[in-house]
């Protein structure tokens, strides 16, 4: 079965119990590497999107300005350093992933920049490193390369800003990740890239309990589509999500409106789900409302 429809399946498979007696209006309000968001929904770590029309600013620039609108963390993926500066000039908090090259001076110069233009956070996508020919990938024309926790203690020193390892998908590499002094790291399987793999919420809690007082932030992507799929990924440990791929439909035929529409509509939905679960911040989410159902999958 395809992974992004084990993923799909297994979000759908997760009911939500009713707590109504004493539950109010909940705050979604959220603290993330020592600033405030409105809002721990966020856009995803995108490249390669292009400009979407005739006279539009490019992609990446747009999601970035209905992200400072929505008050939400912005990601951003594999850019130049000069369209870093472009997305950064909106004023929305960004996080730079960058590609795990294999030439680590590249990531090194690339982690540099994040700082000198004035990054929120910086990190390494962890899950790019294979192809699908048994080889280290090649992306765009650059080579990958592996990552060793050498590799991530060396590059997490280097920097004063949080550094992220997006990518993760086990308690093993979880708490590698905490050992070498990471900041945060994205629970993900990058939209499927390996076959059958555990959807990111299956193995979200034994993550949560593996990186327990590290400090670690824990993000999630992967068929986070709306604020339902947000509250049960939240509910399990997730401290943010991405709502990834939902996003390029109203991207494409709206541009920032179009974002920040979905943006606030799934920052409502995540509210009124937070209000039925008797839930009153993203702080005091409860794992114990959530049902697995196998029967659904």
């Amino acid at each position: 079965m395809d992974t992004n429809e084990i993923t799909r399946r297994y979000l759908d498979s997760l009911l939500v119990e009713e707590r109504l007696i004493d539950s109010v209006l909940p705050s979604g309000e959220v603290t993330l590497f020592g600033r405030s968001y409105a809002t721990p929904i966020m856009t995803p770590a995108f490249s390669h999107l292009g400009t979407m029309g005739e006279g539009r600013e490019p992609s990446l620039v747009e999601y970035a300005r209905a992200a400072k609108e929505m008050g939400a963390l912005n990601w951003v993926g594999m850019v130049t350093d000069e369209d870093l500066a472009e997305i950064l000039r909106t004023g929305a908090d960004t996080v730079r992933i960058i590609k795990p090259f294999a030439d680590h001076e590249k990531i090194r110069s690339q982690i540099r920049a994040a700082e000198e233009l004035g990054a929120a956070a910086v990190g390494i996508d962890i899950d790019h490193v294979y192809g699908d020919d048994g080889r280290y990938d090649v992306v765009d024309g650059e080579q990958m390369g592996p990552i060793s926790s050498g590799d991530l203690r060396d590059l997490a020193g280097s920097t004063a800003l949080p550094f992220v390892v997006k990518g993760v998908l086990s308690a093993s590499d979880a708490r590698k990740c905490a050992a070498c002094g990471v900041s945060g790291i994205v629970v993900s399987h990058h939209h499927g890239r390996m076959r059958s793999a555990v959807p990111p919420l299956l193995v979200l809690p034994e993550i949560r309990e593996a990186v327990a007082g590290t400090g670690t932030r824990i993000f999630v992507d992967c068929h986070i589509d709306d604020g339902v799929d947000a509250f049960k990924a939240l509910a399990l440990g997730a401290d943010a999500v991405s709502l990834g791929r939902a996003i390029l439909g109203p991207l494409k035929k709206e541009g920032v409106a179009g974002v920040l529409a979905k943006l606030r509509k799934s920052h409502a939905e995540l509210l009124t789900m937070m209000g039925y679960a008797g839930i009153r911040s993203v702080g005091e989410m409860d794992p114990s409302v959530i049902h697995p159902v196998p029967s659904l999958l």
